[in-house]
């Protein structure tokens, strides 16, 4: 006797961010009949992302903008960046097809807006929408041709609700159907070893009043629980406690595939323990469903994972521009990185080099150009933290004065400076490399150093996510098997799985590669046809 299936379809999608979204419209679109489990209403941590999009290589945007790009110059910062996470031909897939994705997205009804940044940040504010998204103009990759890159999907605060939002709308009027309030436990595989459905916990079935507080609870433990871990956790119980009450289980059928998109592990803090413990202290971007239970029912099922130890974390200097001119220095003050360099790498550096310590250096002359400057380009959360580390920053009437109160090596701390300064005196290079036009000659007192260590705080977090997750197939995105094959009937996408952004991370490359890798998922999933079908039942459908 066969199994009996609550529900059918010929491709299932577990979560509805970016990479569910675009999953399912590719699906779609090559015929097959899609269904979304979705745990919560939708949007996953793309909607709560700033909405930035890698692309380049003389896309529709950057020209109208006046912005002079090339595939090759795109590609050759990218292999820097992108590393082995993937192979050079996927890299150049990704590339050569990075102006038709902006097509494919504005297509969807996604906006964009050639507003070009003129200045150095980490995320533009509500009047540009096109910016040097990674750290293409940092003298680490001088030798390549620079361009704006960051496409920042248009609308207020993040924006990355103007991403998702437009996608699921698309995705609704083609016939995609969303089981909301849905999480799937399980994937259900045949005597083969192929992927034929998901079973689930819903509350489809649960009272209006129930479902509608429970997506009241989703959406305030996502934001602003994200700032907040005991709120979220608080609610987490509440929500669980609907789940056990009004929840039933179902199981679903998957004719041709199941693409697994729902997000990756950086909500797992047992999982964020055992494969990265140095990453602590920081705030879990992403949603409650950013728990890693995609890649652990993928492994429940035979697939290999790769680099789960890698997690980006964002300790951004940037705005005020005028801090391009500070200097990054530890606990020994020693200078860190270039400071012009994207925060992922920042974050980097402090952690794994630096014990997560380490201060800006601003004399009073640039720091009373950063508080000028503050205002007109930071955002409203960047002015938050700004104020907050202005407010908590040491002052001394010399370096060894606030290194001594800072706990810095005061003899460590003046022989940085020293050769910073002499450096720029003789037109020598930076000492750790950053272009001359933004390096300043650190000046009179009083002096300032603002505490930018990696640390639990609420008004100045150090943002993180995973990179790691599921070990797919590059040309279909088929999960494989920890011996090396390609496991029938299921794909994955996004941060469930490796992908372009898998080793190292710049603004806006997790939600291109999201795209991406959902839309070869969807498209090889639709194009699949699990064996062993025909006997399945399904009940009440």
């Amino acid at each position: 006797m066969g199994l009996e299936w609550d529900l059918a379809t010929d491709v299932v999608v577990v979560g509805y961010g970016a990479a569910g979204a675009a999953a399912a419209l590719e699906a779609t679109a090559a015929g097959a009949q899609v269904l979304v489990l979705e745990r919560f209403a939708g949007g996953g941590a793309s909607a709560l992302s700033g909405g930035i999009i890698y692309a380049g290589g003389g896309t529709s945007v950057q020209r109208a903008a006046g912005v002079e790009d090339t595939p090759e110059a795109m590609y050759a910062y990218l292999e820097r960046e992108v590393g082995d996470a993937v192979t050079p031909a996927t890299l150049r897939r990704f590339v050569e097809e990075s102006p038709a994705l902006i097509e494919w997205l504005k297509g969807h009804g996604v906006p964009f807006e050639a507003s070009l940044c003129p200045y150095k940040t980490s995320y533009p504010n509500d009047r540009y929408y096109l910016y040097y998204s990674g750290s293409e103009i940092s003298g680490a990759f001088r030798d390549i041709p620079a361009a704006q890159r960051g496409h920042r999907v248009k609308g207020r605060g993040t924006s990355g609700k103007k991403l998702t939002g437009p996608l699921a709308a698309a995705a609704s009027r083609l016939g995609v159907h969303v089981e909301t309030l849905t999480r799937a436990i399980r994937l259900i595989s045949d005597g083969t070893g192929a992927v034929i459905g998901v079973e689930c916990h819903t509350l489809r079935d649960a009272p209006g009043r129930v479902r509608d507080r429970y997506t009241r609870l989703a959406n305030i433990a996502a934001k602003p629980g994200i700032y907040y871990p005991p709120l979220r956790r608080r609610l987490e119980r509440r929500m669980a406690g609907l789940e056990r009450r009004y929840g039933t289980t179902i199981r679903v059928l998957a004719r041709r595939g199941v693409v697994l998109s729902a997000g990756g592990f950086i909500a797992n803090r047992d999982m964020v323990r055992l494969y990265a413990p140095a990453y602590r202290g920081g705030l879990a971007l992403g949603t409650t469903g950013d728990d890693g239970s995609g890649i652990l029912m993928a492994q429940q099922v035979g697939a290999a994972v790769d680099r789960m130890d890698n997690i980006s974390a964002w300790r951004f200097l940037l705005p005020p521009s005028a801090f391009t001119g500070a200097l990054l220095v530890d606990a020994a003050g020693r200078r860190v990185i270039d400071e012009t360099r994207y925060g992922a790498a920042v974050g980097h550096a402090l952690i794994t080099e630096h014990g997560g310590k380490g201060w800006l250096l601003a004399d009073n002359a640039l720091l009373r150009s950063a508080i000028g400057q503050i205002g007109k380009q930071g955002a409203w959360f960047q002015r938050g933290q700004f104020e907050t580390m202005r407010r908590t920053a040491v002052r001394g009437a010399t370096l060894e004065e606030a290194a001594a109160k800072a706990g810095i090596d005061p003899a460590g701390l003046r022989a940085t400076v020293e050769a910073h300064n002499t450096a720029i005196e003789t037109g020598a290079p930076d000492p750790v490399g950053k272009p001359a036009e933004f390096t300043e000659p650190v000046g009179s007192g009083p002096y300032w150093l603002l505490d930018v260590g990696i640390k639990p705080s609420l008004t100045n977090p150090c943002p993180m996510l995973t990179l790691g997750g599921v070990v797919v197939d590059e040309r279909s995105g088929a999960v494989k098997s920890t011996e090396g094959t390609d496991i029938p009937g299921l794909f994955a996408a996004g941060r469930t799985a490796i992908g372009i952004c898998s080793k190292s991370y710049v603004s806006g490359l997790s939600l291109a590669d999201c795209v991406f890798s959902g839309r070869r998922a969807g498209r090889s999933a639709a194009g699949e046809q699990v064996s062993a079908l025909d006997q399945a039942t399904v009940e009440g459908n």
